[in-house]
């Protein structure tokens, strides 16, 4: 169930579009939109890299979204290394990315990538912490980012078992308004200290 289309926690404060239809949006034009994708995401969204987060599995709502907010330069957009394909190597940012895209190809990226798996990174996370992690979740985030973070039809993303890295750089942009949330997480973002924070993503990162 679609609990709220504006509602875009981990992760965004993107107006969510009402996408055109995908008339002029073949078949071997998502297979190139979605390869230069898994040149940074992994394929079908199963990042395998720290920084680049996994996105397979997530809702096409807020897939849909955060591609319109990054186009817009609504979201920060930190430059990245391209892991594969010809352009390996090279640097690159999502506003980059997807500033050609029209909404037919947005949405068929989307909708693609939210019938994938959500493949949860393997990475280590200490234990004590990630007891704490799950008390300050259930305090904090366990409202719109419901069964630990881990329901696609949140339209909030997808915390449980997400690149740690990634989660930290999103939480700090939230906290310093660089991206911008839900108003109503605003004020759990900001009772988060770093220790916290530290708490936070042991807890998704425990989750396997």
């Amino acid at each position: 169930m679609t609990r709220n289309l504006t509602k875009l926690g981990l992760i965004t404060a993107a107006t969510v579009l009402c996408l055109a239809p995908m008339s002029g949006t073949s078949a071997a034009d998502v297979n190139t939109l979605l390869a230069t994708c898994a040149n940074c995401h992994g394929k079908d969204g199963a990042s395998t890299d720290p920084n680049d987060p996994v996105i397979g599995g997530m809702s096409a709502t807020y897939l849909a979204a955060q591609m319109s907010a990054y186009k817009k330069k609504e979201r920060p957009c930190p430059a990245t290394e391209v892991k594969a394909g010809d352009k390996k190597g090279t640097k690159t940012d999502m506003c980059e990315v997807v500033k050609d895209l029209g909404d037919g190809d947005i949405k068929a990226v989307a909708d693609y990538l939210a019938k994938q798996k959500f493949v949860r990174a393997s990475q280590a996370a200490d234990a004590a912490l990630a007891a704490k992690g799950q008390q300050l979740h259930q305090q904090n985030c366990e409202k719109c980012h419901s069964n630990n973070g881990s329901v696609p039809d949140d339209d909030a993303g997808i915390l449980a078992g997400q690149w740690t890295a990634y989660v930290k750089e999103q939480l700090a942009a939230f906290k310093s308004d660089a991206r911008k949330g839900d108003p109503k997480m605003k004020p759990a973002i900001d009772r988060l200290d770093a220790a916290s924070i530290d708490a936070l993503v042991n807890f998704y990162a425990s989750l396997k």
